[in-house]
């Protein structure tokens, strides 16, 4: 297949290195020393059994006229940066390209097809004007979850930590010919992609987590283990968490795991710093709105209460404003 992946970080670097091993032509959208360094010398990556590949046959470029019409687009950044490349993706799409959407949080296009009372309602949270709808329309999408680790270590180099579950879903949860043949070309590359008939159900379960432990994580600056192990935290993203499962419930989402053990699995995973905490450390701007400000969103549609949710989403908005203002990052750093 003709495969074009924008974004070639630690999950689009880590997708595309093995669907082009797998004999698929994959081309990079991407900038900077990432486009640098994948132009010389590929995408290297690094197992986590150390040992190594090397994805050499790519093509890497900043021009989304370049590579021309694809079999299948991937979007492999984070959500709000999905705006900064919605204008350009049209370049990439023939008339039947499945665009496969790899973000955490509330997609923009969670209503396209709900069926229900807010069927067709969109979400100012993730796209207040529209623009996503517009230029990448969810009649393209395939839903995608990403459960893998990864991490990008240098320019063009991927390690892979753990993982290689990537759920998929046709958003009117049927089996069409499209998925299924996506499905296929992930399971060539070595990944898990199992076809679900309600990939909205596959979201949530990962966002229970991403919407809680994320933010007080930033805000605390605090691993997993340490949120998990602190009675007060922990209660705390509980309280978020059962908000958020009020709020899925009126929505007609079923969790296949009980709270207490959601987070008993993020207690498991240890010491390790969520992306949003090692993107406030890096002065980033961190993914807030589709992973807590649409949760809250979705409570006022549905008339659920969230003041958990509604109080942690103002103190990290107001972080990542105060970041934005100073140019500047936060971090503990140990005293002298």
């Amino acid at each position: 297949m003709k495969i074009a992946i924008i974004g070639a970080g630690a999950i689009g670097g880590y997708v595309g290195a093995r669907l082009a091993l797998a004999g698929n032509q994959v081309s990079f959208i991407v900038r900077g020393a990432n486009l640098d360094a994948i132009r010389a010398r590929g995408v290297r990556l690094i197992g986590a059994d150390g040992s190594e590949q090397v994805a050499a046959d790519v093509q890497a470029t900043d021009d989304y006229a370049v590579p021309g019409p694809q079999d299948l687009v991937i979007l492999a950044m984070k959500a709000h940066q999905l705006g900064g490349v919605a204008d350009r993706l049209p370049a990439l799409l023939g008339p039947d390209t499945p665009v496969v959407t790899m973000q955490n949080g509330i997609p923009y296009w969670y209503f396209h097809k709900h069926g229900g009372p807010l069927a067709g309602s969109t979400l100012a949270s993730v796209d207040p004007d529209g623009t996503l709808a517009g230029r990448i329309p969810p009649a393209r999408v395939i839903g995608c979850v990403v459960y893998p680790a990864s991490e990008l270590v240098a320019p063009g180099v991927v390690r892979h930590i753990e993982g290689d579950r990537f759920p998929l879903g046709e958003l009117d949860g049927s089996s069409s010919p499209r998925v299924l043949r996506i499905a296929a070309c992930f399971a060539a590359a070595g990944f898990k992609s199992p076809v679900l008939d309600d990939i909205r159900a596959e979201i949530w379960l990962k966002l229970w987590g991403n919407l809680t432990f994320n933010p007080i994580s930033s805000l605390s600056h605090s691993t997993l283990a340490d949120i998990c192990q602190y009675p007060p935290s922990r209660e705390l993203a509980a309280s978020m968490m059962r908000e958020a499962q009020q709020v899925a419930h009126k929505l007609g989402i079923e969790f296949r795991v009980t709270l207490d053990k959601r987070i008993a699995g993020a207690e498991k995973v240890g010491a390790h710093k969520t992306s949003m905490l090692q993107d406030i450390e890096a002065g980033r701007a961190p993914e807030i709105d589709a992973l807590v400000g649409s949760v809250a969103e979705l409570g006022r549609l549905t008339g659920t209460p969230t003041p958990h949710i509604d109080s942690v989403y103002a103190l990290v908005k107001l972080l990542a404003r105060a970041m934005h203002a100073g140019q500047g990052r936060l971090r503990l750093e140990a005293c002298a």
